[in-house]
């Protein structure tokens, strides 16, 4: 969960995994996957740095949680990032900051495919 203010100040928060799209033109509107236009005051690139900041603290927290390396190993590739690549990194443009690439071939994890049953 990330906080935006909406254009007349008042503060919202927004489930992140909901959002689908992030423009600005010139006002940044959200879209959330359900097809709903949020219009806020943070830029682009403060979206992005939000989510990204929510999504490490939570790692972090599930990190401090787990057990043992190899549980941490397994819990990292159910998220799609792929710690074997070497750290791939894009750069955001709007904030030149790091942001991790996501890995289409994370290993399956107990026999599962990472969509669907397969």
């Amino acid at each position: 969960m990330i906080e935006v203010t909406r254009l007349n100040g008042n503060p919202m928060t927004v489930n992140s995994d909901l959002i689908k799209i992030v423009e600005a033109s010139p006002d940044t509107m959200l879209t959330l996957i359900q097809g709903e236009k949020l219009i806020v005051r943070e830029s682009r690139g403060e979206i992005v740095d939000k989510v990204l900041e929510y999504r490490a603290r939570l790692l972090a927290t599930v990190a401090e949680r787990t057990q043992s390396p190899d549980s941490l190993h397994r819990l990292v590739a159910m998220t799609s990032l792929n710690l074997d690549s070497g750290g791939s990194c894009a750069q955001s443009s709007d904030t030149k900051k790091s942001v991790p690439m996501l890995s289409p071939n994370a290993p399956a994890i107990g026999g599962h495919e990472r969509f669907g049953n397969g």
